[in-house]
């Protein structure tokens, strides 16, 4: 019997080597920690001091306690450059132990509501983070030096590329609509690897915003608030991350017959049931719905409980020992006045 020749052995140890690794990089990227409780990031409105990032803990999914007594975790004077920072999206990352948010740079008291800058932020803590200005017509002025209105960007992990695929609507001072467009966040998440593409294309060319996307089941689920035309969340579905947005119907999925904003869907732990929560801001309160397959929701309100007055925010299923460190950092207010 001839013995296998060195060179040949070397090629056989590499392949094996080169496999072995590939296999720890996947499981690495696949890492889900066992998630027993919920963190609310939100901000409370549209005044001085108000448009900045809080936390509120949950056990259950559906009674919520604002952390350090409804004060703002982070400074949005030293994060932004408007001053003011909204629709916090907070989203845990592949590898089960980093956590990547953005949100709107938009003060409103001295804007109104035309800005021009998103927020990247990136954090293995949920307290320290690192943050960085995105400017769009600063950073695109070709393609979109025009944009006046850069609003509440979202974050999803696209396991087709490996990467963080951020999205948010954009509006200039031309006569379109608002339009989704996405790209793909570089690797430290300082920044966006291209230029902006459209995401959305809504057939009756209402304004879109407030893009929310949840998979289920290989097939991807965009919620957003129509801003012009028939109001209220509606709903388009695509068999990949990136395009092929189709609508089932053009029909509200939100419950309510006042105008909503504000989508934040979230799954509940230990369950085949996800929660829809919007923003009522007309009437200044909020609404739960649930559902099982992300297409027809019922409301829960009568089993939700907050001590505070939130603004379009998400919620994310985080793990004893999370909730336990964001406790101590900041303490949990049972009662505020």
């Amino acid at each position: 019997m001839n013995k296998p020749k060195p060179k040949l052995l070397a090629v056989i140890l590499n392949c094996f080597l080169f496999f072995t690794g590939l296999f720890s990089i996947v499981g690495c990227q696949n890492k889900t920690p066992q998630t027993d409780s919920y963190l609310f990031a939100y901000f409370t409105g549209n005044g001085p001091g108000e448009e900045a990032i809080r936390y509120a803990v949950s056990t259950d999914g559906y009674n919520y306690r604002a952390l350090n007594n409804n004060q703002p975790v982070l400074d949005s004077k030293n994060i932004s450059t408007s001053g003011g920072v909204r629709d916090p999206h907070i989203l845990r990352g592949a590898d089960g132990k980093t956590f990547y948010m953005v949100a709107t740079d938009l003060f409103v008291p001295e804007q109104g509501w035309n800005n021009f800058a998103m927020i990247l932020m990136k954090s293995t803590d949920l307290i320290n983070w690192k943050t960085t200005v995105i400017n769009i017509p600063e950073t695109y002025p070709d393609e979109f030096g025009d944009v006046d209105r850069v609003w509440a960007p979202q974050t999803i992990y696209d396991k087709a590329t490996g990467k963080y695929m951020v999205y948010w609507s954009m509006k200039d001072s031309g006569a379109h609509p608002d339009i989704i467009y996405y790209a793909y966040a570089n690797k430290d998440f300082t920044g966006l690897e291209d230029a902006p593409k459209q995401l959305l294309y809504n057939p009756d060319y209402n304004a879109c915003i407030d893009g929310d996307i949840v998979e289920k089941d290989g097939r991807f689920y965009l919620f957003h608030k129509a801003e012009s035309g028939a109001p209220g969340i509606k709903l388009a579905i695509s068999e990949k991350l990136n395009g092929g947005y189709t609508y089932p119907n053009f029909d509200r999925v939100d419950k309510e017959t006042e105008r909503v904003e504000g989508s934040g869907v979230f799954k509940l732990n230990n369950s085949d049931e996800y929660i829809l929560m919007y923003d009522v801001y007309t009437s200044g309160r909020y609404q739960f719905t649930k559902s099982t397959d992300l297409q027809h929701f019922e409301v829960i309100d009568e089993a939700v409980s907050m001590n505070f007055h939130p603004r379009h925010g998400t919620v994310m299923p985080i793990t004893q020992k999370e909730f336990q460190r964001l406790v101590d950092k900041w303490g949990m207010s049972e009662d505020l006045e």
